[in-house]
This record gives C-alpha cells, sequence and structure tokens, in this order.
C-alpha cells in the first residue's frame, strides 16, 4: 500500500514548523494587509488524518488567529474538507505543490496557491491568486523559513 510520503515526496519535504510573513496586495500591488505566520505541518501516525495542519497568524495590532485543517490522501492528491474551507493539493514537480480551495462562506471566491521549497527544505515562497466570479482580484504573497 503506498503512502502520502511515498507518493507525495514534495509535500512530505515540508513537515515541520515555518514562520514568515503574509502580504495582500491588490491588482496594482497595494498592499491591503500584512501579518505573521507559524506554521506546522503534521504528518500524524495512528490518526484518521494523513496530513494535519495548523496555521497560527499574527498582526501587529495584537489581533491572532489560529486554524487547523486535517487533510485525506487519495489517489496522489491531499484532499481538505473542514468547516472552512474545501480543497485539493497535488504536485507538479520536485519543487511545486499546487492547492486550490474555496472558502465555504464566500462560494463565488476561490484560489490557487503555488508553494515552492527550496533544495535545502528551509525557504518556501508562496503565492495565493484570489479569483471572484473567476476573475482575479487580489493576491497574497508569502515568505516563510523553516523553524530550527
Amino acid at each position: 500500500m503506498s503512502t502520502i510520503r511515498e507518493e507525495m515526496p514534495v509535500l512530505a519535504r515540508h513537515e515541520g514548523d515555518w514562520v514568515g510573513t503574509y502580504t495582500l496586495v491588490d491588482n496594482a500591488g497595494n498592499i491591503l494587509d500584512k501579518y505573521e505566520s507559524h506554521l506546522t505541518c503534521q504528518f500524524p501516525e495512528n490518526s484518521p488524518f494523513s496530513y494535519y495542519q495548523i496555521n497560527r497568524y499574527k498582526w501587529f495590532d495584537g489581533k491572532q488567529e489560529e486554524h487547523r485543517f486535517p487533510g485525506e490522501y487519495c489517489d496522489k492528491k491531499l484532499w481538505f474538507d473542514t468547516d472552512r474551507i474545501q480543497g485539493k493539493a497535488w504536485e507538479v514537480d520536485d519543487s511545486i505543490v499546487i492547492l486550490w480551495f474555496a472558502y465555504k462562506t464566500v462560494p463565488d471566491i476561490h484560489l490557487y496557491e503555488m508553494i515552492q521549497i527550496s533544495p535545502d527544505n528551509n525557504h518556501r515562497a508562496r503565492t495565493w491568486h484570489w479569483f471572484k466570479n473567476h476573475q482575479i482580484y487580489q493576491r497574497t504573497l508569502i515568505k516563510e523559513e523553516r523553524l530550527q
């Protein structure tokens, strides 16, 4: 039987803790929001989930959020179906994972995220492309480093 680590080796390289900055920009490049992040990517054993991610966000005004994303592995894809989002992730080459997701409370909006991990597995560059009624209206730019 194949496992998520064997069939999604690029995703497996993301295991661990990541810290960085999210910058949300409009189509003209104007900054709409900026905040710090700490993400934990896990492949739990003896769990109903093949993958488990915890996202922690912290704004400069003191606001904080935490979101949990359990994922199930099937057919070389990671599937998410939580109260907050529905989506799927897949690998496209030896350094990139693509994630498509939609917020369940906003049915006309969906996102594509490209996640690129460096060859040394210590740096990630991520971009979210936000679409409303199939038209891009903003992007999120994310720069992260592995927490050692």
